[in-house]
């Protein structure tokens, strides 16, 4: 065995990332918002694009219109005491002023503010606002204590005993149920608050609370010595109490709102794919430093410049417009293979995947990925996010794919229709399922309707 070093020649191919790769990559797995977000700060940062409405109105008559409209606006804003460069509050000469309510845009009340309400009606004495205070803002999302009352006290530095009295104030409060410890004290305080609190109720909650949540009935009926029909009614009062009261309310996080990135309609010949562009502004080259990259002559670092941000601008322009014919190719045959869905509902939604998508458009399963990654649809069907279309699932009697969602909406239809004092088992559900040409496992019927939220049968059932 020789050891040294060689010196040797040899071949081999790699694929180098641009940063223009890097872009064009990045781009196409933007949603609308984010590349609205993106080409904004490369409004910013390239001088040499601009939006075509900057260019619009090319006539000297549209330009001309366009000064008249911004010199009225000025005049108007100097009219009614804005600052051009800032803003100040206007002076209202008529107080009488009609205003619409439809001016101004409500805010959703959350938790702590509706609490904090009724506690300054509730009480005017400030210690007890003090405690209030504390404990409603020590409150969980859902409207249940958090700290101990030893703690309150210790915070706010209080006995005990005012804390109590403060605490069960704040269980008076609406929603009905806040302020309780647990969920047992949660329903208790609800059932008092409508006058239907007894020894039964309190024996079925502090004690049978895991024999009603698993539908034992029966069990509970024999340890109280009540009928079952009886212990059903019960339960169908403790069912509809709510066991998180807060959560009705806004919470502190933001709401986000889904702004769709291609648009599906049904149209004579089929189905329309569109993307989304109205939120993205037209790209396009200045005119302007065109001329100046022409004029340049021997400005050697004013010519590189230019033609670097020209070259810039150019591939952005570029790298948007093929993000959009990927997205229209992509989902255009999402539209094809689910064509049944679109025409006649859940129940038809077929299994597909990447690679089927990939091969139909003729691109890598990389780009369908990045193409349909955090994308919406809006459809006749609703909207919906990309990889809905994108699912696993079992063939049918006849060779044909039948998508997870599609067979969770069979077994919810099934459990919809069954006899509620007799439901179907996840095994009676597999044979009907098979007679409809479907055939799936007991224990994936289980996971199915585990993931749908629906109960076993010996919970389903009704006395």
């Amino acid at each position: 065995m020789r050891l040294g070093y060689d010196l040797t020649i040899e071949q081999s191919q790699k694929l180098v990332m641009t940063p223009e790769l890097i872009q064009a990559i990045q781009i196409l797995q933007f949603n609308t918002q984010e590349l609205d977000s993106y080409v904004q700060d490369q409004l910013l940062s390239n001088p040499v694009l601009e939006t075509s409405q900057t260019e619009e109105g090319g006539t000297e008559e549209e330009r001309k219109s366009f000064d008249e409209q911004t010199d009225t606006l000025r005049e108007y804003i100097r009219e009614r005491g804005y600052d051009e460069t800032g803003y100040k509050q206007p002076q209202y000469a008529n107080d009488d002023k009609d205003y619409s309510y439809e001016q101004y845009v409500s805010a959703e009340i959350t938790l702590p503010e509706h609490l904090m309400f009724q506690l300054q009606f509730a009480s005017g004495n400030k210690t007890c606002r003090k405690i209030g205070r504390y404990i409603i803002e020590s409150l969980d999302e859902n409207g249940y204590m958090t700290l101990e009352d030893e703690e309150i006290a210790a915070a706010v530095e209080t006995c005990v005993k005012n804390v109590k009295k403060v605490v069960n104030l704040i269980q008076t409060f609406e929603p009905m149920g806040v302020g309780a410890r647990d969920l047992g004290q949660c329903l208790l305080i609800q059932l008092k608050s409508k006058d239907l609190y007894n020894e039964k109720y309190k024996s079925m909650i502090t004690e049978h609370i895991e024999d009603l949540a698993g539908n034992r009935l029966g069990q509970i009926a024999k340890d109280l010595g009540i009928s079952v029909k009886e212990v059903q009614e019960m339960s169908d009062v403790i069912k509809s109490l709510e066991p998180k009261p807060g959560r009705q309310f806004a919470g502190q996080t933001e709401t986000r709102y889904i702004v769709p990135d291609v648009f599906v309609e049904k149209t004579e010949e089929g189905y329309s794919v569109t993307t989304n562009d109205t939120s993205i502004p037209k790209l396009m080259v200045s005119s302007y430093y065109e001329k100046v990259l022409r004029e340049s002559g021997n400005d050697e670092k004013l010519n590189e410049y230019l033609s670097e941000r020209f070259n810039s601008a150019l591939w952005l322009i570029k790298s948007i417009e093929q993000r959009k014919q990927t997205i229209i190719n992509v989902v255009t045959s999402i539209v094809k293979f689910q064509k049944e869905y679109f025409d006649n509902g859940d129940k038809y939604l077929k299994t597909l995947t990447l690679r089927q998508v990939a091969d139909d458009v003729g691109i890598h399963e990389s780009t369908v990925s990045r193409s349909i990654n955090g994308k919406y649809m809006q459809s006749p069907r609703g909207v919906f996010e990309l990889k809905y279309f994108f699912s696993g699932g079992v063939f049918g009697d006849q060779g044909e794919g039948i998508s997870s969602n599609s067979i969770k909406t069979h077994i919810k239809e099934i459990i919809d229709k069954e006899d509620i004092k007799a439901p179907y088992s996840d095994q009676s559900l597999a044979m009907i399922l098979k007679e409809r040409g479907i055939e799936i496992s007991r224990r994936t019927i289980a996971k199915y309707r585990d993931e749908m939220g629906i109960s076993s049968s010996s919970k389903r059932k009704r006395y």
